[in-house]
């Protein structure tokens, strides 16, 4: 995958810079890495460049919500259209899905992910931060299941991890998400339990309250992670299960770094080091 931002053609950036730094390059967790059967990963990254173009669109800060949720509308339009070809990025999707068969309903479900980002700038609970995962986290594993001939069944695993992660990343950019876009993935109601508030998000460093605010949201991740943990034994396809093993062994570190760092005041990405520490106990872990 290239660095540069994935825009649609047909329609402008209004901000190149601030899409561009939204890459393959930032994430965490691998997207469709050399793990993935090769035939089957260009369909990954056709679904990568989908998400991220329009991902690019729910986070541009100089556009306004009626015109994000036009754009996105296209994206459904040429998905489900075969003489539409507005949004390249969707008329490649369209093209993988026939050739593999598989359901848009996941793409469908993140474009449901990315209007309520539109639209939608604060998070009442916890439920209703899992609800938004449901759409903006799950569909991914559970597109990648459907590639591999996995069925449903092997749903509740993959939605646990895919919601961890999801957050995992909402706690890394709190700061970035609050001053960037007034958006915050931290349930008001736990804010509140702990005397803390979203203005304490533009802080140079987490305030007490705060911090133990996201120290709460890293404890609700242990039932998930537990349930994440049981996924790999589910798969039978050797490389995805060595991915999925690579994947979880890294959340439980960049959970254990959030409980370390201060998101706000420090880098809480992983180094290369650790990252292969974990890649590695991820593929003994795969076998053993």
């Amino acid at each position: 995958m290239t660095n540069k931002a994935i825009i649609p053609a047909s329609e402008p950036a209004t901000d190149q810079a601030f899409n561009a730094w939204k890459n393959q390059n930032t994430e965490n967790f691998p997207v469709g890495s050399f793990l993935i059967r090769a035939a089957l990963r260009p369909h990954v990254h056709a679904f990568y460049a989908f998400a991220r173009a329009a991902d690019n669109i729910s986070d541009d800060p100089l556009m306004d919500a009626a015109e994000k949720i036009r754009r996105l509308n296209q994206f459904a339009l040429t998905l489900g259209n075969a003489d539409c070809t507005k949004v390249p990025e969707a008329a490649l999707m369209r093209q993988s899905l026939t050739a593999t068969r598989i359901s848009p309903r996941h793409c469908l479900d993140l474009l449901t992910a990315f209007k309520r980002d539109a639209t939608q700038l604060r998070y009442q609970n916890w439920d209703e931060l899992l609800d938004y995962c449901r759409y903006s986290a799950a569909p991914v594993g559970r597109y990648v299941l459907a590639l591999h001939g996995i069925g449903e069944a092997a749903w509740p695993a993959n939605d646990a991890l895919c919601a961890a992660l999801q957050i995992i990343n909402h706690i890394q950019d709190c700061a970035d998400d609050y001053r960037e876009l007034d958006r915050a993935y931290i349930p008001e109601d736990m804010l509140l339990m702990r005397g803390a508030n979203l203005a304490d998000l533009s802080a140079v460093k987490c305030t007490e309250p705060l911090r133990l605010t996201l120290q709460d949201m890293l404890d609700r991740l242990k039932p998930l992670m537990t349930l994440a943990h049981s996924f790999p034994g589910q798969i039978r396809d050797v490389r995805l299960k060595l991915e999925v093993s690579v994947i979880v062994a890294l959340a439980d570190d960049m959970i254990a770094c959030l409980r370390r760092r201060d998101p706000l005041a420090e880098e809480t990405k992983l180094g290369k080091g650790a990252v292969i520490w974990a890649a590695l106990r991820g593929a003994a872990g795969a076998w053993f």
